[in-house]
């Protein structure tokens, strides 16, 4: 259906791809991956004949309807429900020759004609069709005539998404679709492309999306174009295979193997039972696997550890939040500690970010209390925080002002290095921030954030416009993250590595989710939770706002609750801190027991007193583990 015959592409004097052949079949659904800026977009574009080749040769049947989603947003008056439509714009000049025939009184034999092709082509359903493609992706009723000009921009990409999915289509181009969609759109996203019919070209950074979606990889690298059969994790395991023939990568590789797999041990210790934590513990089993298939990525940063780690970090009772005098939250309790790993999820425009900036101090509170600890350092992203960037200074010049800021001051050399590991390399780090693309944006604000050394990291839709790569890298270093983590994320890959508590914030209220993401999918589906208007600021009145008693009976029902946990939060801490001790034991036994010398003639004794002290640190971690589990289940069950 589409061949690529020694395809090259070039931006300027720069190749993007060389001499690339391959072909995307009848019904197939292809994900071109990369980084950004290797040639994803400009692949779309030769198959729209908006490029032409550089060299080779690229073909195409002639009479393939294609549909895109366009990129501009115009602000018309148009209803939402009407711009949909359009998107069917053979319908569209069907209705008008319909149209045409009906003013015509001599018609009638023609009309009786275009009636009927107008029921086969569906039209007589093709409202409710715009109707459900609008719902899905999580527009509300009630913004089905709405003005098109009305809605934000973002909104206005998802009219634009929906038009394109109302084309009925041959071959489907979306580049980037899940960028201004929340995990539920995403979702019903996801099981409409598995449904459609027709050839799909997708670009996309959500690596479970393109594993749902996609049954072919086209991977584009250091210029090169390679199709892969399977999903992105198929693709990840051939390209592992290729790099461990590469001896200068084969040791990197085990190391990373390694770290990964210290890390899921030490998990398993901790985790409790709860749905969410075992499925943590499975993607980070799963990262583990995949680890060798990045061993190549140009991203290798970590986050600093935290100069101090209070308990807790903070805690908020019983505030709410909006804006103005319209409540999106009311009633809210969280108290955060060093280790907490927290995802919220919930509707667009229900409140996760509102809940964000609260825990940020960037909003005011109407009621209740906020206590922060002393030595509390909050690392905030928020894709806001890109206009904040100074786009007239280069990376160097960012990071300088950033360090003169929080106090933490560094050479120039440092500061390159740092630089590096999230991507800006040689004179990269001179170059004026202005022209820099979405992602490379996106990831100088993440270097910028962790320069500061926080111990609280509030993460809204980091993942936005960075790629595969990035992400992966992101997700690894917040494995080894002291401080607490909590994020706002469409990215279920970054949700299931990093988070083991799930918040849901819905009606106004946050509630901790007992499940993982697969059950949340399964809550969507089945609970009456309705879209909110898209750019409704608020969805809760002021008889949310609790009175003056029930804020005192809130306190008192909080304080018996805190004097309920206590003792079973001071066990597990306590064996937590035994565990601790033993794990260190057991690494300085473990060293003595692989010196060669111990295995001496005359070491013998000293062999067996290493040996039995050895398996007594065994035994003893065995015990505490027990010991642990029991502790965190019962502390589980009662904060019920």
């Amino acid at each position: 259906m589409l061949k690529f015959d020694e395809v090259t592409l070039r931006r300027g004097p720069r190749v993007l791809i060389a001499a690339a052949s391959f072909s995307i079949y009848r019904t197939e659904k292809a994900g071109i991956t990369g980084e950004n800026g290797s040639g994803k977009s400009s692949l779309l574009a030769l198959v729209r004949g908006e490029l032409q080749c550089d060299g080779g040769q690229f073909s195409m049947p002639s009479n393939l309807e294609l549909a895109q989603v366009s990129q501009e947003l115009h602000a018309t008056e148009q209803p939402a429900l009407e711009f949909v439509l359009d998107g069917d714009a053979p319908l569209r000049a069907l209705e008008s020759r319909i149209a045409a025939a009906e003013q015509d009184a001599n018609a009638g034999a023609k009309l009786g004609e275009l009636y009927a092709e107008y029921a086969a082509a569906g039209g007589y359903d093709a409202r409710a069709r715009a109707a459900q493609l609008m719902n899905g992706l999580g527009f509300a009723t009630a913004d089905e005539q709405r003005a098109v000009r009305e809605f934000s921009g973002g909104w206005r990409v998802r009219l634009n998404l929906a038009k394109a999915l109302m084309c009925r289509s041959d071959l489907l181009l979306l580049d980037e679709p899940t960028n201004h969609l929340d995990l539920d759109a995403i979702l019903w996203l996801e099981q409409w492309l598995r449904n459609y019919p027709g050839t799909l070209l997708l670009i996309a950074h959500d690596r479970e999306f393109l594993d749902r979606v996609v049954d072919r990889i086209v991977n584009i690298e250091h210029g090169q174009a390679t199709a892969y059969r399977g999903n992105y994790s198929d693709f990840e395991v051939q390209r592992a295979a290729r790099l461990a023939e590469q001896s200068a990568l084969y040791e990197r590789q085990q190391r990373d193997i390694q770290h990964m797999q210290a890390f899921v041990e030490r998990f398993r210790a901790q985790a409790t039972k709860a749905r969410q934590a075992q499925s943590r513990l499975k993607a980070l089993e799963r990262m583990q696997r995949i680890a060798p298939a990045h061993v190549d990525s140009p991203f290798t940063f970590s986050f600093a550890q935290p100069a101090k780690l209070p308990r807790p970090l903070l805690a908020i009772e019983n505030q709410s939040a909006g804006y103005g005098e319209r409540v999106l939250l009311s009633r809210i309790n969280l108290t955060l500690y060093p280790g907490d790993r927290i995802a919220l999820l919930g509707r667009n425009g229900a409140g996760k970010s509102t809940l964000i900036k609260l825990l940020a101090g960037e909003l005011a509170t109407a009621s209740g209390t906020r206590t922060d600890a002393r030595d509390l350092s909050i690392g905030y992203f928020a894709q806001h925080q890109l206009e904040q960037l100074d786009i007239t200074d280069t990376p160097m010049g960012n990071l300088r002002r950033t360090a003169v800021d929080s106090g933490r001051l560094g050479t120039d050399q440092e500061f390159r290095d740092y630089l590096a590991s999230f991507g800006f390399m040689g004179d990269r780090v001179f170059e004026p921030v202005a022209p820099f693309s979405g992602g490379e944006k996106a990831r100088l604000v993440l270097g910028l954030v962790a320069w500061r050394r926080p111990n609280l990291m509030l993460l809204d839709e980091p993942t936005n416009h960075l790629d595969l790569e990035m992400r992966q890298a992101l997700a690894m270093a917040l494995q080894d993250f002291a401080g607490a983590v909590v994020m706002v994320s469409h990215d279920r890959h970054l949700l299931r590595s990093v988070s083991d508590t799930l918040y849901v914030v819905h009606d106004g209220r946050l509630q901790e989710f007992d499940g993982d993401l697969d059950d949340y999918a399964r809550w969507l589906d089945s609970s009456a939770v309705k879209p909110v208007a898209a750019d409704a600021t608020t969805s809760t009145t002021a008889s949310a706002t609790p009175t003056a008693e029930d804020r005192k009976q809130r306190k008192r029902e909080e304080a018996e609750r805190r004097t309920k946990l206590a003792p079973l939060k001071a066990k597990v801490d306590d064996c937590e801190r035994r565990l601790a001790k033993l794990a260190a034991e057991a690494a300085q036994l473990d060293e003595q027991l692989a010196d060669a010398g111990l295995y001496a003639e005359g070491a013998k004794k000293r062999l067996l007193e290493v040996t039995a002290q050895r398996a007594k640190v065994t035994r003893e971690t065995e015990t505490t583990e027990a010991l642990w589990l029991q502790a965190s289940e019962a502390l589980e069950q009662a904060e019920v």
